[in-house]
Order: C-alpha cells, then sequence, then structure tokens
C-alpha cells in the first residue's frame, strides 16, 4: 500500500515557509493533507485510524494513502471495481464533526457511513450484533448552537438504511435498526444510570459520533449513515470485548458498510 501524503513538501527540505504556506492553501483542507480528486465521493469513517488502516489494507486494492495528519490515516482505493476512501475521524462530535464538514465542502464526498463500536442498552442486543443507527438522541450542546429554539432531528438517510439492513440480512449478520444515544460524555456515573433508561425506551446502543454526522449530511444535503458493532454491554459487562478485537476483527460492518456504499 503506497502512501503519499504530503511526499512533496516532504522532499525538499530548503521550502520557504511563503511557498509551503502557498502550496497547503491550494491542495489541502485545515486538517486533512489530499489533493484534489484524491478522495472519493463515497467513504467509511471507522473512528480509529488504525482501523482505518485495516480497512485499506484487508479490503481495498491499490490503496493510496492521502492524509497522515494528526495520524489521522485516510485512503482511497477500488473496492469490487468501484473507488471508495476511508479515513479515521477520532472519537467525539467535535471531531467528527471537523473531518466529515471538510470531507464534504472541501473534497465533494456525496456518501459518508460510520463505521465503529457502541455500548448496548437493550437486553434484546448482543456483543458483536450489529446496530443500524435510525436516529441518534443526544446531550450534546453542538446541535442547539445552530437551532436554540429547535430539537433537530438527526435521522439517517433513508436511501442507505434500507441498503445496508438488507445487505446485513443477507449476510446472516445479527443486525438491529433503531435510535442510539450519542454521548459527549463517556465517563459518567450519573449519566451511566440515565442511559440505561433509555435503553427502556427503545434506545439500542450509546456511541459518540452518529448525531453530528446526520447533522452535517442534512445542513449540507448528503447521504449518512452510522453502523456499530456492540463492543460493549452496560447491562451485561461481561460479554465485552478487547482493545484488540475492536481494533481489526468487527470486520462485518465493514463489508456491509462497503456493500452499502456501492449498492446501485
Amino acid at each position: 500500500m503506497l502512501c503519499l501524503a504530503n511526499q512533496d513538501l516532504q522532499s525538499d527540505p530548503y521550502f520557504s515557509i511563503t511557498f509551503c504556506s502557498t502550496f497547503i492553501s491550494s491542495f489541502m483542507s485545515i486538517h486533512i493533507s489530499a489533493k484534489p480528486g484524491e478522495i472519493a465521493d463515497k467513504i467509511l469513517l471507522p473512528g480509529d485510524p488504525l482501523r482505518a488502516k485495516f480497512i485499506a489494507e484487508n479490503f481495498l486494492e491499490d490503496a493510496v494513502c492521502f492524509n497522515e495528519v494528526r495520524n489521522m490515516f485516510g485512503y482511497t482505493g477500488t473496492y469490487k471495481g468501484h473507488r471508495v476512501s476511508v479515513m479515521g475521524t477520532g472519537m467525539g462530535m467535535p471531531s467528527i464533526s471537523i473531518y466529515a464538514h471538510e470531507l464534504i465542502n472541501e473534497y465533494g464526498v456525496k456518501k459518508l457511513i460510520r463505521v465503529g463500536t457502541a455500548g448496548a442498552l437493550d437486553e434484546n442486543v448482543h456483543v458483536r450484533d450489529l446496530v443500524l443507527a435510525q436516529g441518534a438522541a443526544t446531550n450534546s450542546k453542538m446541535i442547539n448552537i445552530d437551532w436554540p429554539e429547535y430539537d433537530f432531528p438527526q435521522i439517517a438517510n433513508f436511501e442507505l438504511l434500507d441498503k445496508a439492513y438488507h445487505i446485513a440480512k443477507e449476510m446472516d449478520i445479527p443486525t438491529h435498526v433503531g435510535n442510539v444515544l450519542s454521548s459527549d460524555v463517556f465517563y459518567s456515573q450519573k449519566l451511566f444510570s440515565r442511559n440505561l433508561e433509555l435503553g427502556k425506551h427503545g434506545v439500542k446502543a450509546v456511541e459518540m459520533e452518529a448525531a453530528a454526522l446526520y447533522y452535517l449530511g442534512a445542513k449540507f444535503g448528503v447521504q449518512t449513515l452510522a453502523i456499530m458493532t456492540i463492543s460493549d454491554h452496560l447491562l451485561r459487562p461481561e460479554e465485552d470485548t478487547s482493545s484488540e478485537e475492536r481494533q481489526t476483527s468487527f470486520t462485518d460492518m465493514m463489508k456491509v458498510g462497503l456493500e452499502t456504499l456501492i449498492a446501485e
């Protein structure tokens, strides 16, 4: 797998600061070093940049690295003859918002699918099952900054959701469709008990990114979806998976995400 990110800048140590600044402003967004045309119009967005690397190495052909800024690796290659990109987004809504905003507005990405992990809140959802987030509640105030008078609904693009559901079923993967909670807080005993209550209201799982991605999809008129593998269970912690498994072993959601991106 070839990595070309920043190669032009690194090859000549005597580039002037002025030239480098002009070069960067001409070809890069603030947080992504790709040049125009190096990113496909459809992309998978794992939170973990090492998961992005794993997807590129194991699922894409002729993958080329387009970003190494902050070690948030991004790659473009082909999947079953279709040009597809994959890039890490980091953890939380502020981080995914930065990358998704630039991918949409600077690079023209039209389909964005988050593939990540979540903690189950529903007794009927099991570790390693898939959850397709139909909608995303949130305790974040990010969207409220734009819409203080309203509770703006964060919902998936139905076309992507419908395709992903049928693809997962055809693959015989245990899959649940429903609402999730996108939380700004990971460690909080107070919110832990409240999150369990949400499970009784039909919320399938808790994660940290889907609401922001769905909001940007609505704001900029692009297609977005979040596909999560259940890595932990808030009601049955004895089922929780290891950090190594979370990084490299949740391949079902990767396959469903890729197949959904290229589905006609």
